[in-house]
């Protein structure tokens, strides 16, 4: 299969336009929840995992067909965050969850998206961890559960189900985050030896060619 080259400022490509979905439907997820009826809590819900699904198709559709691009860069982690943070928000509005977990969830977020971006302009790129993509993952199964909230198709137990998994997101987030500070730190560190090592060279390199005359 022949896979076409695109300008990496293309927007038209189908991983582009899922995450863009995603964008959409967080305030979509919103107003739902406003709402504050048994019916839209599950069309919420719905709406949600079916969002958080495309989480997933936008990555394997952007690797199987070599298309990157600026905006996917930029808005594919944020869709996420956007998603999510809106979820948080309106599940504390509904006191259906702690204030102190959305701003423990929230800060993590906030503060490792700040010290990733400082380690972009270092020119070093941190990577997800695994745990970091359990934690994702469990919050994207988490806050439909949490949204649902009341029996449906004969459940009782969505809530306390979606309850119990966030905390365990809370537990893998702050796990997570020390992991990221850490490698952050060592990547530092790496870099500036690698520096160093650089400047020694290039000094016993001048020395050199004093010495020999060239």
């Amino acid at each position: 299969m022949k896979v076409m080259r695109r300008d990496d400022m293309d927007f038209a490509t189908l991983p582009n336009i899922l995450t863009a979905i995603r964008v959409l439907v967080a305030p979509l997820v919103v107003w739902l929840l406003f709402q504050k009826t048994h019916t839209t809590d599950i069309i919420a819900a719905f709406t949600f995992g079916a969002a958080a699904l495309t989480d997933y198709f936008d990555g394997y559709y952007a690797r199987k067909m070599k298309v990157e691009s600026i905006f996917g860069k930029l808005m594919d982690p944020l869709a996420d965050k956007f998603l999510v943070v809106s979820c948080l928000c309106m599940l504390q509005e509904l006191d259906r969850i702690h204030p102190v977990i959305v701003i423990l969830l929230i800060c993590r977020e906030m503060a490792i998206t700040g010290l990733r971006a400082l380690a972009s302009s270092e020119g070093l790129i941190i990577a997800a961890s695994g745990s970091a993509k359990w934690k994702t993952a469990i919050q994207m199964v988490a806050l439909p559960f949490m949204v649902a909230k009341e029996p449906f198709l004969g459940i009782p137990y969505w809530f306390p189900v979606g309850q119990g998994l966030l905390y365990l997101s809370l537990f893998f987030s702050l796990w997570t985050a020390k992991d990221y500070v850490v490698d952050f730190f060592k990547a530092i560190a790496a870099k500036r030896r690698e520096r160093r090592m650089k400047k020694k060279e290039l000094r016993a390199l001048r020395k050199l060619r004093k010495t020999t005359g060239r």
